[in-house]
């Protein structure tokens, strides 16, 4: 089995959706194998994000956000349980260039991997696949697993 085909596989699971390192691949893989499961796809630039404000507003402008959202975790946290304003099969948000918010808010950022976890866990008992990948350097997110 190919990789492309394994990682539609692996993305179409949905027991193991959650929050993980982005694999060493090219970004335009993860993508396609997301689209090719019909999964809304959101790419997330959080390369000038210092600070927690600084980061809400990029997550909220690259996942078109309504205009309700109120720049915190609990307003996160409700766009994310409620993606009625984006009906799909699934999820996919690859927030990228994530180490400079890791290391300038460091607990700002965490609390938000928090909240896009929480999301994950309340989608799988709903049967539907969100996943968040994370582009950073650091340790302490597992892996998406890639090879067949």
């Amino acid at each position: 089995m190919n990789t492309a085909v394994h990682l539609e596989r692996v993305l179409s699971d949905v027991s193991t959706a959650g929050v993980y390192h982005l694999p060493h691949m090219d970004k335009g893989d993860v993508v396609a194998a997301a689209k090719a499961n019909d999964f809304a796809t959101f790419r997330v630039n959080l390369a000038q994000a210092g600070d927690k404000e600084q980061m809400l507003a990029a997550i909220a402008k690259a996942m078109r956000f309504p205009d309700w959202f109120g720049h915190n975790f609990d307003a996160l946290a409700d766009c994310l349980a409620d993606m009625g304003w984006q009906p799909a099969d699934g999820y996919m948000i690859l927030l990228e260039h994530c180490d400079g918010i890791h290391g300038k808010a460091e607990e700002d950022f965490l609390g938000a991997l928090q909240v896009f976890e929480q999301a994950a866990s309340d989608w799988r008992d709903e049967d539907v696949p969100f996943w968040c990948l994370v582009e950073m350097q650091a340790d302490g997110i597992a892996w998406l697993p890639t090879e067949p």
